[in-house]
């Protein structure tokens, strides 16, 4: 009889730390969706800018988009979120 409840003690302990562990990623992809939310206009500008440089054309273009990104990005940052305006601003 003692064997058992070690051996269920030993799966609720399992069990516990998959739970925290499936917390911990949620938490990070949660994280991870709001930084490339507001920042992956700018990464994506920045990229193409860097793909026009590689292949010898101008980047001008690219570089004013993803510095235009990023101020908006900055400004979106400063706004305070609320329910009120949650879904204001999202295209």
């Amino acid at each position: 009889m003692k064997h058992l409840s070690t051996a269920s003690a030993t799966a609720r302990q399992a069990g516990q730390g998959m739970t925290e562990y499936l917390i911990v990623v949620a938490l990070i992809a949660v994280a991870a969706i709001g930084t490339y939310t507001l920042f992956g206009q700018t990464l994506r500008q920045q990229t193409a800018g860097l793909a026009l440089e590689v292949s010898g054309q101008d980047s001008g273009n690219a570089i004013t988009g993803a510095q235009g990104n990023a101020t908006a990005a900055q400004g979106a940052a400063a706004t305070r979120k609320g329910l009120q305006n949650f879904n204001a601003g999202n295209h």
